[in-house]
């Protein structure tokens, strides 16, 4: 169900119920609509707005009518009936969120209809369609956030910049970890979704393991510059991580010897990289990253 709310709320696929074995989505869904809505705000005139009522009416069911297989096709359905028919609308932009589920073992077996929720990355979608008929196009930016990675060695930062208020030393081995926000454009919108999804996480993941990092600057640029190798229908990813810093702990003090092996995770200050790595020929973005009214 989606919770009462605005144009937001959760929504789990409920045609999955129908065997004794249920599946389940849980995503967030919000959606924006983009067009003349002046009467609105300078008269108060109704006459042209969509409720927000009337939207979430919709999501629902979408998320019936047409199922939520993969929430990038879940968005341009809901975008695109939004988009065509609806006056005075010229674009809609859908967000969604998804979190993961784990079936339960229960007696060394999966269970059928009792999950827990996995502890790893926030999938994210963003839809945009413009037009209406022949004219209408569309654009799909897929990601994740919330993907926590930490390595123990294979990495470095040293040779920076130095002033007058410079305290910190050179690190020729230290603990890199991060947790991950990224977001990729799609040049199309025939896609194998999730086993896309599945393959640019996995190149994450590889390319922060395996890239002997001289910062974190140049891990992000690995990264992305592995998926578009990989995907040619990725145009461009966008990649932003903090610096969750780990210093050795001082026991000296206490004359025990600690040769990087007690830790203590600073909480901040810290520092946000962000990168974005794109084709030279990359097809224009259009509105796909834009958020909010436009």
């Amino acid at each position: 169900m989606i919770s009462p709310g605005s144009t937001t709320g959760s929504s789990r696929d409920s045609q999955a119920r129908d065997t004794a074995r249920h599946e389940i989505r849980d995503v967030t869904v919000s959606t924006s609509l983009r067009g003349d809505f002046a009467a609105a705000h300078l008269a108060g005139d109704q006459s042209a707005v969509l409720p927000t009522d009337s939207q979430k009416n919709t999501a629902y069911a979408f998320a019936k009518q047409h199922g939520l297989a993969a929430i990038e096709t879940y968005g341009l359905d809901l975008a695109r009936h939004f988009a065509d028919p609806v006056d005075p609308v010229r674009c809609a932009r859908i967000d969604i969120e998804e979190y993961g589920w784990q079936r339960a073992e229960v007696e060394g077996r999966e269970h059928d209809h009792t999950w827990v929720r996995q502890g790893q990355e926030v999938r994210t979608t963003a839809v945009t369609v413009e037009g209406t008929g022949a004219h209408q196009r569309a654009w799909v930016v897929a990601g994740l956030k919330d993907l926590t990675l930490l390595k123990s060695t294979g990495s470095e930062f040293a040779g920076f910049l130095e002033d007058e208020f410079t305290t910190l030393a050179p690190a020729h081995d230290r603990v890199l970890a991060t947790t991950l926000i990224a977001e990729w454009r799609y040049t199309t919108t025939e896609v194998e979704w999730d086993a896309t999804y599945a393959g640019v996480k996995r190149l994450f993941i590889d390319r922060f393991a395996q890239v002997h990092s001289k910062a974190l600057q140049q891990t992000l640029f690995e990264m992305g510059k592995a998926v578009l190798a990989a995907y040619p229908v990725i145009a461009e990813v966008r990649l932003a991580a903090p610096n969750k810093h780990h210093f050795d702990y001082d026991l000296d003090r206490f004359g025990i010897a600690n040769h990087k092996e007690v830790f203590i995770a600073a909480d901040r200050p810290y520092g946000l990289i962000q990168a974005t790595v794109q084709r030279a020929d990359a097809p224009a973005a259009g509105p796909a990253w834009t958020r909010g009214p436009a």
